[in-house]
């Protein structure tokens, strides 16, 4: 009776300290990624803008953007010119001290950091194509050229580009309910979506000549 004891003495301790050790291993790896509540699996934190299902809630407010462009594709250069004005009207109950806009077309300036994040790998077979579009002779010199941001009088407004995303520092905060207008003014080369992939950018037809062009992203 007692070996029988023992033995079953032996089986608990060692069960708890299996649990224990399970259970330590469980914390350990908690996700604690900052964007594990994107997962489906994962509700995210309830407030008053969005509920736990991402639904709007009583406080839920959106931004509104309105543009005026004026737009010149140069069929000889391949490029695209634009100017436009923007106007922001803040609908939310925040003080905004900055505006961001959005860059896309920077992901194809020559010193874009885009390819340094893709993951890419050394196939055994690759075409022509495939191993001019890899490693291009030339680096393709895409992206916005940026050459002018302004206010509505013409003066000069401060703005930092980091990447593809571009901070338009405001003269003033804006205040809930105001709306701020704006002035950009730019242009840049379309890319060969053929030879250099994407979904937008020209092709061109030998034939006769002609290019075909599909724009995004501007």
């Amino acid at each position: 009776m007692k070996k029988i004891g023992l033995l079953v003495l032996s089986f608990v301790f060692v069960a708890s300290a299996s649990f224990a050790q399970k259970k330590k291993t469980q914390q350990g790896h908690t996700n604690q990624n900052k964007f594990r509540q994107l997962s489906m699996d994962m509700f995210a934190t309830p407030n008053s803008q969005h509920t736990a299902s991402g639904a709007p809630g009583i406080n839920y407010t959106q931004q509104k953007v309105d543009y005026v462009m004026d737009i010149v594709l140069d069929d000889e250069k391949q490029q695209i010119t634009g100017k436009e004005t923007i106007t922001y009207h803040n609908n939310s109950k925040d003080v905004l001290p900055y505006l961001w806009v959005q860059l896309d077309q920077n992901m194809r300036a020559a010193d874009s950091k885009t390819p340094d994040i893709q993951p890419s790998s050394t196939p055994k077979r690759v075409s022509k194509n495939r191993f001019e579009r890899i490693y291009p002779e030339k680096t393709f010199d895409g992206g916005f050229k940026i050459t002018s941001v302004t206010n509505t009088d013409g003066s000069k407004l401060s703005h930092t580009i980091n990447s593809t995303m571009m901070r338009i520092n405001l003269p003033k905060p804006l205040a809930s309910g105001e709306k701020f207008e704006f002035n950009i003014s730019w242009w840049y080369n379309i890319n060969n979506h053929r030879t250099q992939g994407g979904r937008s950018g020209y092709e061109h037809f030998t034939e006769n000549g002609n290019n075909n062009y599909v724009i995004a992203q501007f």
